[in-house]
């Protein structure tokens, strides 16, 4: 059973917001109170998704992960939010939580990086949550380092630490 990767179409944004509601509330339960993860719900974040690539489809990218036809994962990438013009910024993998652990968010970040490539980035970026440790060391070992830029963000009422990672491409 192999994943295989499409580009996302506008009918598939409120699956993949149910799936981002989701695999937040499984990756983050560990270091967020479960109140924090309750909101929004998966329509809320559909929504959000359909509104989202709608402002910014002509210069990001979100690709789905399936197995067998079922969305398992999915990631998104578009210019770096600092603005600097060579790097390309990967703003999210996700996945069913059932998918951790067997390559379906490898395989989006191999693509990831071959599309940061293709579009003539020559370094890419990343935020992840500090208290992320399987994400920040699943980073890690996909050549990405922290580069010591730290910012504050909130998930729900609660204000969390991002570390900012990036690699050479």
């Amino acid at each position: 059973m192999t994943v295989s990767l499409r580009p996302a179409t506008l009918a598939d944004l409120m699956a993949v917001g149910a799936l981002h509601q989701r695999s937040r509330a499984a990756a983050y339960s560990s270091f967020l109170p479960p109140e924090s993860l309750a909101e929004p719900t998966a329509e809320a974040m559909g929504r959000y998704w359909v509104e989202r690539v709608g402002w910014e489809a002509e210069d990001h990218r979100m690709t789905l992960a399936e197995r067998d036809g079922t969305l398992v994962g999915f990631s998104y990438l578009g210019p770096d939010d600092a603005g600097d013009p060579a790097t390309g910024l990967l703003n999210a993998i996700h996945l069913e939580p059932d998918q951790r652990g067997r390559g379906t968010g490898r395989a989006l970040m191999v693509d990831a990086l071959a599309a940061m490539r293709a579009r003539g980035w020559t370094r890419a970026a990343l935020w992840v949550l500090e208290g992320n440790v399987p994400a920040r060391r699943f980073y890690e070992r996909g050549g990405w380092t922290a580069t010591g830029v730290c910012r504050d963000d909130r998930i729900g009422s609660v204000l969390v630490p991002q570390l900012r990672y990036a690699r050479e491409l």
